[in-house]
């Protein structure tokens, strides 16, 4: 097996990692605000701005996770000793977040403070680790888009089964009892996550080291992150992607339930995001082809022809029609599900070549950074927005102003997405020099790797002088 190739164990294993964050992340992108305003008796206003709140407190938190992870030296590496640490207590917090304790109102509103904030920085420490280990499973790019391919096919699998599995499943426990539904669920999700976590430890492997394997402090790391010009379209592209990505999935229940008065699509809408396993499974093909850039662009384009159509649809109620244009919005969006990730990893590489610091979890955390303000504002506007349209909970006649809301949000707010997700992308260029920058990166670590060789050998020579 060459070198560079991550063995198939080793590939299932990570993606069941991210199946298992999944299972959890998916609980609160698709559910939490309903739950939070139809189950826990909040208001929409103050959910909006503690999603808010809490995201921008994770973020803050973020980047120091990813100096941590590049300081840490362990027998497991950097990035793997997070998975032991943090499964079990990632896991309790998310229960503990779906519990509904009688507080008064004021007290309602603390809680899920806590509890949300708390978990988010749970999610940063086992979540960033999971994408930060991605540079040192292999230094082969191709390589890395087919084991971030198998991540995106299972991380897929761990949304299917939140998107269509959780109402089914709150119903069938709950027995019209939603609270005690949730729970139970949150609580079979908990435990399958910690599990998965558990097995991606004790499977996956760091090879890719860097050339100094010190403790890397945060000053060093910092010089990773100038003149990275790939790096800060990635991290904008999150932004703005992930302000929209939050905005739709949590209003999809919303729109299903008010807009079109069908709650029962939820699971089939909801389970046709397993359609984009198609084209993430052909991506690293059109890849070789025409690079990851190109591959993205075009998926963006097709996902904006679906949402159209589906706004079309979804205008005349025409379910068929708004299926139609939902199911080639996926085809769209899969294709640059599987690559965001692998572009990143790309941009460590890129931190090292420009600077010669490898700061793979400082730059990791920085990008995440602005997907978590990202997801904190799409879910503080997704809620504002609710607020301001007249939105009533648990009414089955909301104003034309909500359902506008509620169509807004669901349907035209991951266009916007999408067109400035392309403009970003316009200004990325690393694919063309991506085959220069790696051959020079491995002479260096050749150079380094015969460097301390030598050295070793004359230490040896010396101590054996000596002692004879």
């Amino acid at each position: 097996m060459n070198q560079n190739q991550v063995p198939w164990r080793e590939r299932i294993s990570y993606g069941l990692g991210d199946t298992a964050s999944n299972l959890i992340f998916q609980m609160t992108t698709l559910y939490l605000m309903y739950f939070y305003t139809d189950v826990f008796g909040l208001n929409p206003g103050a959910v909006a701005t503690l999603f808010l709140v809490a995201r921008v407190i994770d973020a803050i938190v973020e980047p120091f996770i990813g100096v941590m992870i590049d300081r840490t030296q362990s027998k497991w590496g950097k990035c793997r000793p997070y998975f032991l640490w943090l499964a079990i207590p990632f896991g309790i917090t998310a229960v503990l977040m779906f519990l509904t304790p009688d507080f008064g109102d004021t007290g309602k509103l603390v809680y899920a403070y806590i509890t949300y904030t708390v978990l988010g920085i749970m999610y940063s420490g086992i979540n960033l680790p999971l994408s930060a280990i991605l540079p040192s499973l292999t230094s082969d790019s191709n390589e890395r888009t087919v084991v971030n391919t198998v991540r995106m096919v299972f991380a897929i699998f761990g949304v299917i089964t939140v998107s269509a599995g959780t109402m089914p499943l709150v119903n069938a426990f709950g027995g019209g009892n939603q609270a005690k539904g949730f729970i139970v669920t949150m609580v079979l999700f908990a435990v399958i996550a910690m599990l998965l976590f558990l097995n991606m430890f004790v499977n996956t492997k760091e090879r890719v080291k860097a050339i100094d394997e010190k403790p890397l402090p945060m000053r060093e790391g910092v010089k990773a992150l100038k003149g990275n010009t790939p790096w800060l379209i990635m991290l904008l592209l999150g932004l703005f992607l992930w302000i929209t990505t939050s905005i739709q999935g949590q209003t999809s229940i919303y729109y299903m339930t008010y807009y079109l008065k069908k709650p029962e699509l939820i699971p089939i809408v909801n389970s046709m995001q397993l359609l984009m396993i198609v084209t993430m499974v052909f991506a690293p093909m059109a890849v070789k082809k025409i690079g990851k850039r190109n591959t993205i662009i075009i998926g963006s384009v097709v996902s904006i022809l679906g949402y159209i159509v589906a706004i079309i649809g979804g205008n005349a109620l025409s379910v068929p029609m708004l299926l139609t244009g939902l199911l080639i919005s996926g085809l769209g969006m899969g294709a640059g599900a599987g690559l965001i990730f692998a572009m990143m990893a790309d941009t460590v590489d890129y931190g090292e070549w420009k600077s010669g610091v490898r700061a793979q979890g400082l730059l990791y955390s920085a990008s995440s950074f602005g997907v978590k303000v990202g997801m904190g504002l799409g879910g503080a506007l997704g809620g504002w927005i609710l607020s301001l349209g007249g939105y009533v909970a648990n009414s089955t006649a909301q104003s034309d102003s909500a359902l506008a809301a509620i169509s807004f949000n669901y349907l035209w707010a991951p266009i916007i997405g999408q067109v400035i997700m392309i403009l970003l992308l316009l200004f990325y260029r690393l694919d063309k020099i991506q085959p220069v920058m790696l051959k020079e990166l491995e002479e260096r670590r050749n150079q380094s790797l015969a460097f301390l060789d030598e050295k070793e050998r004359n230490r040896h020579e010396n101590t054996h002088t000596t002692a004879y």
